[in-house]
């Protein structure tokens, strides 16, 4: 009898312990064989891998300026360590809160009115069944996306003019102001209703996929219960694309602070400029214009930090109430 057998046999029968480990393949082995499985899926992010490290990592490093006082003679290392100091600048001018608010105040409405939209488009446009007219909704509603900011306030700047706008007769009817971007109180509303109206429907794109998605047999069993299309959409719909939603959910509200900066900046005049002066429009004119580097890279920073924290600070909570997260 073998030597193999007879240890088989003083272990009842079965395989002495660290047989079966031995042959199973390490971790390492693993990855290196499904490398070389999906060889051509490794290839494929070889670009965008090197797009991010090179322009989005690299460029981090840059973030000392914040803390030395930068001059072009000394360059970004040579330049002398000055610590805090230009975060005292920032926060000691009066104008930062005004800026912080601005851009929180903005941001939140942006998202508290623009978030439900597009979901609701989706599973509005998933209960219409003529293809034509579906088909048609959706290429009105995608249409605005692929215009480019400048376009669509210089189509602002038209529609408001007081001159030229039809809006100014409509609203002077109602004895309303005729220029709304004149108007610091109308700044927001005009910003936030024009975005919702470019991006919704592009927006909603990821909320049909995961429609798309649901099994078509809930739909079978909740028509046999007598469900009608409003229960449908409550207790299949909604759960079922209810992982999509908390994700795009987290991403926007982890760059709430990030708002763009074109658009803000292009509608921007002298006198809505109490309610149009965010974070990145003032960043530009301090770091661009004025060449105060070492201020704007603190701003920036700042501005950078609190959108982490924010993004933390949401994922940990979603996934502490729903279960579901970025990682």
């Amino acid at each position: 009898m073998s030597t193999k057998m007879i240890a088989v046999l003083d272990h009842g029968g079965a395989a002495p312990p660290g047989a079966s480990e031995a042959r199973m393949p390490s971790r390492r082995q693993r990855r290196l064989r499904s490398v070389r499985r999906h060889w051509q899926l490794y290839v494929l992010l070889i670009l965008p891998v090197a797009h991010f490290v090179i322009f989005s990592y690299i460029p981090m490093a840059n973030n000392v300026i914040a803390f030395k006082d930068y001059n072009v003679v000394g360059g970004i290392w040579g330049s002398p360590w000055v610590g805090f100091e230009h975060f005292e600048r920032f926060f000691a001018n009066p104008v930062a809160w005004d800026l912080i608010r601005n851009t929180l105040m903005l941001s939140l409405y942006g998202f508290l009115a623009g978030f439900p939209i597009p979901v609701i488009l989706a599973l509005a446009l998933n209960e219409v069944r003529l293809r034509f007219f579906k088909r048609t909704v959706q290429l009105v509603t995608y249409a605005p996306y692929f215009l480019s900011t400048v376009i669509v306030v210089s189509m602002l700047i038209l529609i408001f003019s007081p001159r030229i706008g039809f809006m100014a007769d409509f609203l002077g009817f109602f004895g309303q102001s005729t220029n709304l971007l004149a108007n610091p109180d109308s700044f927001r509303h005009v910003y936030v209703w024009s975005d919702i109206w470019q991006t919704a429907g592009y927006s909603a794109i990821i909320f049909m996929a995961a429609l798309a998605g649901i099994d078509t047999s809930l739909y079978e069993a909740a028509r046999l219960d007598g469900a009608n299309r409003l229960q449908k959409i409550w207790h299949i719909d909604l759960p079922g694309i209810a992982p999509t939603i908390v994700v795009v959910m987290i991403l926007s509200v982890g760059g709430v602070m990030a708002i763009g900066f074109e658009k803000a900046f292009l509608l921007q005049n002298p006198l809505n400029l109490t309610q149009s002066e965010i974070i990145a429009t003032y960043t530009y004119k301090i770091g661009l214009l004025s060449a105060d580097f070492s201020l704007a890279t603190a701003i920036g920073l700042f501005n950078s930090v609190i959108n982490l924290i924010l993004l933390l600070a949401v994922n940990t909570a979603s996934k502490r109430v729903t279960g579901n997260g970025l990682w």
